[in-house]
């Protein structure tokens, strides 16, 4: 890691859904179960220590339909709903956070994904992104897509307790393309994790090939269409001209929306001093008792 001042964006949801499934059920002496929350607080602490941020957000999913679920009614249609034991956890994940004073951001419609890439793009648009380095703590591979020569993701290995750095070139060495062609490589190949379809008959290291040879999904369809794709298989050529709008539709289900309307500065996200008394009465009301010796000083 470099010197630059370091901002952590947090990929909230996908970080509780882990540390829900990776902990068994643990409760505190009256019945509240927190597995999910000591799970969290697990992750963010061993952040806070390893990276040293200068600036925090934490990005929300909401309840409801997004702006996904309007243009194809089946996306994340697969997913089975998590247990009511897990939701009940985020509004004591988001008190403890307000009690960080890490701000919170979330917006009916869109996905923490969308907030992620909305407020990387601001903090570029203020040209400042060559002073701050981001760092992604997610516990999903959706944020590949946002890891640039400033951006890396923090994301888990197995359990919570482990976690892995991406930056350009690991995503490379998993994938076989670049985080520019992550949407694409998704457009085409499709998500099940999402529902997101692709086009039918086109497999992950057919769209790797693809996305060497031709860059991006634009540039292969006006390869196809000029004629100038000569070197693709017919039935490959098949497959991408008869499903052209639905890998079109999977790009744009893939790509992270980066003009969500928040109310975002990164003088709101300054990493600052806490009550740390409160906090500690608070690990101690959930019988985090370990953890409070992780507290940040």
């Amino acid at each position: 890691m470099s010197n630059k001042k370091r901002l952590i964006v947090i990929d909230s949801n996908s970080l509780i859904h882990r540390a829900f499934h990776a902990l068994p059920l643990l409760t505190t002496p009256k019945g509240e179960i927190i597995n999910a929350v000591y799970g969290f607080l697990l992750v963010f602490l061993k952040a806070i220590k390893e990276f040293n941020p200068d600036f925090i957000a934490a990005c929300f999913d909401l309840p409801g339909p997004t702006f996904r679920h309007k243009m194809f009614k089946e996306y994340k249609g697969k997913r089975k709903k998590a247990p009511n034991e897990l939701y009940n956890q985020i509004p004591r994940i988001k008190e403890i956070l307000r009690n960080f004073n890490v701000p919170i951001f979330e917006k009916q419609g869109f996905e923490a994904d969308d907030l992620i890439a909305t407020i990387s793009a601001k903090v570029q648009e203020k040209q400042v992104a060559t002073e701050i380095e981001t760092i992604i703590l997610s516990g999903d591979l959706d944020t590949f897509q946002f890891i640039d020569k400033n951006t890396n993701v923090c994301t888990l290995g197995k359990g919570i307790k482990e976690t892995v750095i991406y930056d350009e070139g690991k995503v490379k060495d998993r994938f076989g393309v670049s985080p520019k062609q992550v949407v694409d490589y998704k457009a085409l190949a499709g998500d099940s994790a999402d529902n997101i379809p692709g086009a039918e008959g086109i497999g992950k290291k057919t769209a790797e090939t693809l996305l060497r040879e031709y860059g991006s999904l634009e540039n292969l369809y006006k390869a196809i269409e000029s004629g100038e794709a000569w070197d693709l298989k017919s039935r490959i050529k098949d497959i991408l001209i008869k499903n052209k709008e639905q890998v079109f539709l999977s790009q744009t289900l893939a790509r992270a929306e980066r003009n969500v309307p928040i109310d975002f500065s990164l003088e709101k996200c300054e990493w600052k001093k806490y009550d740390k008394k409160k906090m500690e009465q608070i690990f101690k009301d959930l019988n985090f008792l370990t953890l409070i010796n992780r507290l940040p000083l």
